[in-house]
């Protein structure tokens, strides 16, 4: 579904790579997530893979299209969401629905039938008829899921589709992304929340520095996501102690949330 070999980006002006011969597979059916601190090169490598960074080494294929071969079909397999919720905020949120269903060529009837699905979906159909300028910023980030999804791509990208939503939002995301799977599609997202990732995702890739740190099966180890946590800050160079104190402080943490759901 998505195939990404020996990727390599450098900003100008710089010596230093922001991504450092990255490679991994997303497969059909899968939730995948990528994980880093801040400025590891998450954002850099979701940005070149949906293209709108170029890169200077390395192949990316999307369905089997190269992205710098065959831009087009590639793009057309996926459904990208940006970290910024980026949209055009004069237009109203059907109008930028069906900006995004033109550049796809998706049918008349198909994009008022996933339209009135997804409002519904994200409880969004009181504001479609209103400039997103007015929209808040979990309604935005709707509007961007919706448009992300209206032509139905083999691949669903997300750069931290979690930010500044509210629980409920969450889930519905959550749900969207486990349905968009179990038809044989693909999610790639990324994340700081560990222990969504943990809940949700298939395998993950852990990168630091702009260099990959481990790729960690999820689904079938339970092994791997009790110890994701500390995999993830020993990737990071956290200090040991720190760790330490940090796991044990999450330790405290789901025993007394444990200990509350026991109580009648």
């Amino acid at each position: 579904m998505l195939v990404i070999k020996n990727l390599k980006k450098k900003y100008p002006n710089t010596d230093k790579y922001s991504v450092n011969d990255i490679s991994l597979e997303v497969k059909s059916g899968e939730i995948f997530g990528f994980l880093g601190k801040n400025g590891a090169g998450k954002s850099t490598t979701i940005k070149c893979l949906a293209g709108i960074l170029p890169y200077d080494e390395g192949k990316i294929s999307i369905c089997g299209y190269d992205l710098k071969q065959e831009p087009i079909k590639a793009k057309l397999n996926m459904g990208y969401v940006p970290d910024n919720h980026s949209v055009l905020d004069k237009l109203t949120g059907r109008e930028y629905v069906n900006y995004v269903a033109d550049i796809y060529r998706v049918s008349q009837e198909q994009r008022e039938k996933m339209l009135d699905y997804y409002l519904d979906v994200f409880n969004l159909r009181f504001a479609v008829d209103k400039q997103i300028k007015s929209y808040s910023h979990g309604m935005k980030q709707k509007i961007c899921l919706i448009s992300a999804l209206v032509h139905q791509p083999k691949l669903w990208v997300l750069d931290e589709p979690m930010l500044g939503l509210d629980p409920q939002s969450m889930a519905e995301i959550v749900l969207q992304m486990q349905a968009h799977a179990a038809k044989g599609n693909a999610v790639f997202f990324s994340s700081h929340n560990l222990d969504l990732v943990k809940k949700l995702c298939h395998r993950v890739a852990i990168i630091n520095d702009g260099k990959l740190f481990d790729i960690i099966e999820l689904a079938t180890n339970k092994a791997n996501q009790d110890s994701l946590d500390e995999t993830f800050y020993t990737a990071t160079g956290m200090d040991r102690e720190k760790i330490k104190t940090i796991l044990e402080l999450e330790d405290r943490r789901d025993s007394a949330s444990d200990a509350g759901g026991n109580d009648e």
